[in-house]
């Protein structure tokens, strides 16, 4: 399965270049869960491998998309409020502990925090929509949020940049994560299965 959204990836990434990395990007960081990173990881190793993208370009484009959604997200959060983050969160797979979590960082770091939720699981996404939603003045989410993207994207592309040579290992590495992944999702099942079987009369 991981092998497979991987090669998805990487042909969306051969097809449609820069388009992709945009797209990715900017919609991750408007709040819609996607898998971003990853998107931006294989353009850097495809930068390296294969040379159908370039590096600069990957930052520049990656950079713009982010901050692009960020300011996205920030304009959604600001028209619909903190009640709007916990009615369309689940269902965008986003719990009401990341929202504590968020608002928490926020408390904390001010308008910083926006570039410190770049670099956090789950913050990236509602980084956005949470600043507008408590009302943090725009200007500061603006220079925070481009100065995060840049940062981010940067430090990211240019780690998978230079590893960029050990892009078959890395696929030999997900192949076998299938079938590790196959034999926990089998075990689940069982499980479900063998309780599901208890409970009935």
């Amino acid at each position: 399965m991981a092998h497979q959204v991987f090669e998805f990836l990487r042909e969306a990434l051969a097809h449609y270049g820069y388009w992709a990395v945009a797209a990715a990007l900017l919609l991750e960081h408007a709040g819609l869960p996607l898998p971003g990173e990853t998107v931006l990881l294989l353009a850097s190793f495809l930068a390296y491998s294969r040379h159908e993208l370039q590096l600069g370009w990957v930052i520049a484009v990656a950079t713009l998309a982010a901050t692009a959604g960020g300011n996205l997200g920030y304009l959604i959060g600001w028209r619909g409020g903190r009640p709007l983050l916990e009615r369309y969160g689940p269902a965008f797979h986003v719990p009401l502990a990341t929202i504590l979590k968020g608002e928490a960082l926020f408390a904390r770091y001010g308008a910083g925090a926006v570039f410190v939720a770049r670099f956090v699981f789950g913050m990236r996404i509602i980084a956005g929509p949470l600043a507008g939603a408590l009302r943090m003045p725009w200007k500061k989410f603006t220079l925070y949020n481009f100065l995060g993207a840049l940062t981010w994207v940067s430090l990211l592309s240019s780690i998978a940049f230079a590893f960029g040579s050990q892009w078959n290992r890395l696929i030999g590495i997900v192949k076998r994560l299938d079938w590790a992944l196959a034999i926990v999702l089998l075990a689940i099942a069982a499980i479900w299965w063998l309780r599901r079987k208890r409970t009935q009369p």
